[in-house]
């Protein structure tokens, strides 16, 4: 990663953050704080695997040899990448922004749901029954929540109570391609996959439970989640997806035989850290071209991919766009990191669009697939001030 001296030094990565402004794309990890601004360059085209081939060229003669950007879930909508003007990267922030007060971003005027509730559940009963006829193996689902607030909504104010609020995992901030000046924020607690030299690293999650107030109920949900077969079926699938797309670039990998509990404040998941060597031919690939390889994973869309996807626009009455997509970063040396962008929201003007899906099995029950949407939403809700479960 490539920093910028010529920006005003921010040492403390609260400062650094406290000057994000709308437009520009933050990206806040465990490791690490990264801001970047202006335009130098900019790619957008359906085909990430054409755009990474088009870097080196324009990494050749840029001032900051770093790519940031947003990858959508289907070719329906672009990949934008942009070379920044001026980029700096820092250390953590999370620790320091909770020690800052919440921003307020006032009393939403209205707030609905997309689909209903009601016709969620059916959809889920419809994707249910194609699984037990065999048609496919897991299938994602996702529903919208439009809330709309009587001024217009600053990103800021939403990046900076995500930050604070979920100490762990991928908070993003990126602007969408188009006319309208949109903003993807989120906090996603999953890595799709990292570069680092020779070094790859990915941690697909699937699997969920809600978390409680209550310790002895937050536990007891923790324990039936990793007791539970129908969530361990449900994340083998993703594991396996991963690994096999992973194995074409690596000559060694290592996979835990059994998934871990990770959790945010609103979610207990499984997860499993892959870990692998690239092989001679796979240090060409970049981190961007690796993020390619493995997206969309079945962890946002299902297996077998295709029949999954197509199922997915079926049954969703909304096009995702960049949810269940991915955001981050690519060097020069091909060193990078993509998060999926899960647990997100775009902001438009006074209105912000939350999204929250769940995996589908043969195994699944319509009710709770219901309430794991509803737990997910939490992450979003709680940054913008509002407690209340849809």
């Amino acid at each position: 990663m490539v920093t910028d001296t010529a920006r005003a030094e921010a040492t403390d990565p609260a400062d650094l953050l406290d000057g994000y402004r709308a437009g520009e794309f933050a990206f806040v990890t465990p490791e690490r704080t990264v801001l970047a601004a202006g335009v130098d360059r900019e790619l957008t085209g359906t085909d990430v695997f054409t755009l990474d081939e088009a870097l080196p060229e324009e990494f050749a003669t840029a001032a900051t040899p770093v790519a940031v950007g947003v990858l959508p879930f289907s070719d329906s909508a672009p990949a934008r990448l942009v070379v920044p003007s001026h980029i700096r990267s820092t250390g953590p922030a999370h620790a320091a922004m909770a020690r800052k007060p919440d921003r307020v971003l006032g009393t939403p005027v209205r707030m609905t749901a997309v689909p209903s509730e009601q016709q969620h559940q059916q959809a889920v009963a419809e994707a249910v029954r194609l699984l037990r006829e065999g048609q496919l193996h897991k299938v994602v689902l996702a529903r919208a929540l439009d809330v709309e607030f009587p001024a217009q909504v600053d990103p800021a104010f939403v990046l900076h109570n995500l930050v604070s609020g979920n100490p762990s995992g991928f908070t993003f901030a990126a602007p969408l391609p188009g006319p309208r000046a949109a903003t993807l924020v989120g906090s996603s607690p999953e890595l799709l996959v990292r570069r680092v030299g020779n070094r790859v690293f990915a941690h697909p999650h699937a699997g969920t439970a809600p978390r409680s107030n209550d310790p002895v109920e937050d536990a007891r949900n923790a324990e039936r989640l990793a007791a539970s077969s129908k969530e361990r079926t449900e994340h083998s699938l993703v594991v396996e997806a991963v690994v096999e797309g992973l194995r074409p670039f690596c000559r060694r990998m290592t996979v835990p035989s059994e998934p871990s509990l990770t959790s945010t404040p609103a979610v207990w998941h499984l997860g499993t850290m892959i870990t692998g060597e690239l092989s001679d031919s796979g240090t060409d690939a970049s981190a961007l071209r690796l993020a390619a390889a493995l997206h969309p994973t079945p962890a946002v869309c299902g297996t077998p991919t295709e029949a999954a996807r197509g199922l997915a626009e079926k049954l969703e009455p909304f096009a995702r766009d960049y949810y269940a997509g991915a955001v981050g970063w690519v060097d020069a040396a091909g060193d990078g990191e993509w998060a999926v962008s899960i647990r997100c929201a775009e902001v438009d003007g006074r209105t912000m669009r939350l999204y929250a899906g769940g995996g589908i099995v043969a195994a699944s029950d319509p009710a709770a697939e219901l309430a794991e949407t509803s737990a997910k939403f939490a992450t979003l809700l709680r940054a913008m001030g509002i407690n209340s479960a849809v």
